[in-house]
C-alpha cells in the first residue's frame, strides 16, 4: 500500500524552536540553564493535531505458468491482472510532555475517518485468473450491494472501514540539544510502543458490512533516533527507526496454527531518512523563517504476514461455508480436511519504499507556522502470497513430508505455489500536505 496525498493541520504548545521539527525538544526546566527557550514554568508541553488523506495505488500481477508461448529460459512468465486504489482519511491528535531536563513522554490516537479500496479488472474478467481460480465471481463482488453486478471493470470494492488500530505512547530524550550548546547537534533518541485498541479487521462476504474495522490487533514496538543541526543558512536533518511486533490481540488474524507454519507475526520494518533545510530568510529578531526542506527516505519491509491489496479476496475465497478454494486445513495429520478459513492475510516477500520529500516552510514570528510538503513514493516490485510449504524437521530428506507436521496449514497451491502466485508492481504515489502550526 502506498502513501499518502496529505494535508495536514497542526496546533501545538511549545517553547521556542527551529523550524525542522526534529530540532523541537520538550523538556522540564533545567536549573543550568533557567532563561532557556525550550522550558515552560518547569514543564514544555506541545500538541499537535494532524489530519491526512492517503492515495495508495498498484498493478497486481498473477504469475502463470503452462503458457505454450513462453520462452522456458525467461523463467516464470506473468500477466497482469488488478488494478488496486484505497484512499484513507486520518485524523491524529498528539501529546507531547516534557519532564525533566530534554526528556519528554508523548502520546498519539490515530483515528481513521474513512478507508476505501477497490480493485478493477485489466482485461475482461473472463480473462482474468483471479476468476478462473474461483477467488472471485465472474460478475465482481460489491460490499456495498452484493447481490448485483459490479457495474464497468470493477472486479472488488470492499466495505468502507473506520475506527482506531492503536494508541501510541512513547518516551524521548535530547543526549544533545542545540539551543543549550550550539556547537552540538540536536540528537534525540526514544522509544514507541503500539497498542492495538480498535476492532480487529476481518471481512465476511456474507455479511460484508458487520465488520468496518481497522486494526491489525498487534501491539509493536518502536525504538527511534534524529539528529538536526543549524549551520547558519541550513539545518542537516537525520531519522533512523525500527519497528518489530510484541504480541498479538485475541482474535487477531496473525495467530500462529502451529505444525509446519513459518513467518507468522507481522514483518518487521526500519527506516533512514535525510534531508537539507535551506533558509532563504532567517531573522533572529523577530523569529521569521522562510526554508525549502529536500530529503529522501528508504523504509525496509521483511518478509512476514501482512493485510496486503488482496486481503479481503482471499479471505471470501478462503470461507469454508462457501467451499471456497482457499479453504485450510487445520489439522494435516488427520485424514480429511478440517475445514479452516483463510483469514486473508497472507504472507509477502521483503521490499523497500522509496520517497523523495520536497517541502517549503515558514515561521512568522515565535509561535505560528507553516509548511506545504510533496512526497514522491515508489515501491519495490515483491509476492504477497509467499507461504512455505512448511519445514523439513526430522528425516532431512529436502521434502515436506504431507500428513506430518512439517505441513503449514496456511500453504495454500492456488496462490503460494510458484506459477500462481500474487505481485504487487508498478507502485507509484504522490504525497502533497499543507502544514499549520501554532506555537505557545
Amino acid at each position: 500500500m502506498l502513501r499518502p496525498v496529505s494535508v495536514l493541520v497542526v496546533l501545538g504548545l511549545s517553547g521556542s524552536a527551529f523550524a525542522n521539527p526534529n530540532s523541537i525538544v520538550p523538556g522540564g526546566q533545567d536549573p543550568d540553564y533557567p532563561d532557556a527557550g525550550f522550558a515552560q514554568k518547569g514543564v514544555d508541553v506541545y500538541g499537535e493535531i494532524e489530519y491526512e488523506y492517503e492515495l495508495d495505488s498498484s498493478k497486481i500481477v498473477r504469475e502463470r505458468v503452462g503458457d505454450p508461448a513462453a520462452d522456458p529460459l525467461d523463467g516464470v512468465t506473468t500477466v497482469r491482472d488488478l488494478d488496486f486504489k484505497q484512499y484513507k482519511h486520518t485524523l491524529t491528535p498528539r501529546l507531547y510532555v516534557g519532564v525533566f531536563r530534554d526528556t519528554f513522554v508523548y502520546g498519539a490516537l490515530p483515528i481513521v475517518i474513512t478507508q476505501a479500496r477497490e480493485l478493477s479488472f485489466i482485461n475482461p474478467s473472463r480473462a482474468s485468473s483471479t476468476v478462473n481460480d474461483g477467488l472471485l465471481p465472474m460478475q465482481g463482488f460489491d460490499a456495498r450491494d452484493p447481490g448485483t453486478p459490479t457495474p464497468g471493470d470493477l472486479a472488488f470494492r470492499g466495505p468502507d472501514r473506520h475506527g482506531l488500530d492503536q494508541v501510541h505512547f512513547g518516551l524521548g530524550t535530547a543526549l544533545m540539544n542545540q539551543l543549550k550548546d550550539d556547537t552540538k547537534p540536536t540528537w534525540k533518541l526514544g522509544a514507541e510502543v503500539r497498542l492495538a485498541i480498535g476492532t480487529i479487521m476481518k471481512f465476511d462476504a456474507m455479511a460484508p458490512e458487520a465488520n468496518k474495522g481497522v486494526s491489525k490487533g498487534v501491539q509493536e514496538l518502536k525504538l527511534w533516533t534524529t539528529f538536526a543541526r543549524k549551520l547558519g543558512w541550513a539545518e542537516p536533518w537525520v531519522e533512523m527507526y525500527w519497528q518489530v511486533p510484541l504480541s498479538s490481540k485475541s482474535g487477531s488474524l496473525f495467530d500462529d496454527p502451529g505444525f509446519g507454519a513459518t513467518n507468522v507475526k507481522p514483518s518487521q520494518q526500519a527506516g533512514i531518512a535525510s534531508g537539507l533545510e535551506i533558509y532563504a530568510l532567517d531573522n533572529r529578531a523577530d523569529q521569521t523563517r522562510i526554508s525549502f526542506d529536500i530529503g529522501s527516505k528508504v523504509d525496509a519491509h521483511f518478509e512476514g504476514r501482512e493485510y496486503t491489496e488482496m486481503w479481503e479476496v482471499f479471505a471470501a475465497a478462503g470461507d469454508p461455508r462457501s467451499m471456497g478454494p482457499l479453504v485450510l486445513d487445520a489439522d494435516p495429520t488427520r485424514s480429511g480436511v478440517q475445514a479452516l478459513s483463510h483469514p486473508g492475510i497472507s504472507n509477502i516477500e521483503n521490499y523497500l519504499e522509496m520517497t523523495g520529500r520536497f517541502a517549503l516552510r515558514a515561521q512568522i514570528g515565535p509561535h505560528v507556522r507553516f509548511g506545504v510538503i510533496a512526497d514522491l513514493i515508489w515501491k519495490t516490485d515483491h509476492v504477497i502470497s509467499f507461504a512455505d510449504a512448511g519445514v523439513d524437521r526430522e528425516d532431512d530428506n529436502d521434502l515436506v513430508n504431507p500428513g506430518t507436521d512439517e505441513v503449514n496449514p496456511l500453504h495454500t497451491p492456488v496462490i503460494d505455489l510458484v506459477g500462481h502466485r500474487f505481485r504487487a508492481e508498478d507502485a507509484f504515489d504522490i504525497n502533497i500536505g499543507v502544514s499549520g502550526t501554532v506555537l505557545f
